[in-house]
């Protein structure tokens, strides 16, 4: 009675056993039941192994198969594979088939390889996909710029303000490696300097300010980027500053400056060789009285020596008195009296 006993307690656990792992099993079950009805329905089939496998690998099976759903209703051949390996490669998988159906529906060449690989590089692809079909209008210069116009000076010196407007669709097949929004807005702007700058005369551009975009296309700005320009359209021209006249007026007021430096310099060699004429004079007078305080020693040693005497001395007095009486009167009456 006891190893009976002991089965019946046994079997009852094995069964009891048996019975958690059933509802546990149907209630793992059950939470695909929804999606794999949905995809059933929409003709996108997908079994229950392949939702618990990518259950297994984390990938989030709602987002596989609600773009597979998509994919198949728009008539897209995507297999669940590729789906899950761009997801695990951290693309962004939704985004990826709309682009894909946006692209089919306006008859735009885009394969499931360039699509993931634009997306996998950082591109909105759907964005680019919208621009190609509806194109894109850019401010020139944008509002990240610190200018508020693009500037450029004409062949007779009057300063240009220009603002344009340029239309560009995305080009999908450059749009991996192109070049951004910000190089086309920068060539652009490079090129109306050069338009404007190649003018005869402000006139010219005012009047024709076509000759700007016509001269602005035909450079071919848009080639390794990740648009095609459409148009370049000139929005807003207004005359500036005669940049011409300003130069010659602050080359002239530098001329003034360095002839003046110039005036100075000769100004202050001509007083400073004012100043030692003045020296070497002084010097000259001083020599002069030297020469002349050895006059009455010579004539102390001519009278000792006999060489001069006392009526020679008188006569050269004389002589003396007579020239400075001669002096006083060959003088200016403003000297005299002064």
């Amino acid at each position: 009675m006891n190893m009976l006993a002991d089965l019946t307690t046994i079997e009852t656990g094995i069964l009891v056993a048996v019975l958690i792992v059933l509802v546990i099993f149907i209630l793992f079950i059950a939470q695909f039941v929804g999606l794999y009805i949905r995809a059933l329905v929409s003709g996108a089939r997908v079994s229950f192994p392949e939702l618990i496998g990518m259950r297994v690998r984390k990938v989030r099976s709602l987002v596989i198969v609600n773009s597979r759903i998509q994919a198949t209703r728009a008539g897209l051949r995507i297999s669940q594979a590729e789906m899950e390996s761009h997801m695990l490669a951290g693309g962004n998988v939704e985004r990826v088939i709309l682009a894909m159906i946006a692209a089919n529906k306006a008859n735009i060449e885009l394969s499931w390889q360039t699509a993931t690989a634009v997306d996998l590089a950082g591109r909105d692809i759907l964005d680019a996909v919208r621009t190609s079909v509806n194109p894109k209008v850019i401010d020139v210069p944008n509002q990240q710029m610190s200018q508020t116009t693009i500037d450029g000076v004409a062949r007779d010196g009057i300063q240009l303000k220009v603002k344009a407007r340029v239309t560009v669709r995305t080009n999908i097949k450059t749009l991996v490696g192109g070049a951004t929004e910000e190089t086309v807005v920068a060539r652009v702007g490079e090129g109306i300097v050069t338009a404007i700058g190649s003018a005869q005369d402000y006139k010219d551009v005012m009047e024709n300010p076509d000759h700007i975009s016509k001269a602005v296309l035909a450079k071919g700005l848009d080639n390794n980027t990740a648009f095609e320009i459409l148009s370049i359209d000139i929005s807003e021209i207004t005359v500036g500053e005669n940049i011409g006249a300003n130069l010659l007026v602050a080359r002239a007021e530098a001329d003034k400056r360095r002839f003046q430096a110039e005036a100075e310099q000769r100004r202050a060699m001509a007083v400073a060789q004012e100043q030692e004429n003045i020296a070497k004079v002084a010097e000259n007078r001083a020599l002069v009285v030297l020469a002349e305080a050895e006059i009455p020693r010579a004539m102390a040693d001519a009278f000792r020596k006999g060489n001069l005497g006392i009526m020679d001395y008188y006569k050269f007095k004389n002589i003396q008195a007579d020239t400075d009486m001669r002096q006083s009167i060959a003088k200016p009456v403003e000297n005299q009296r002064t």
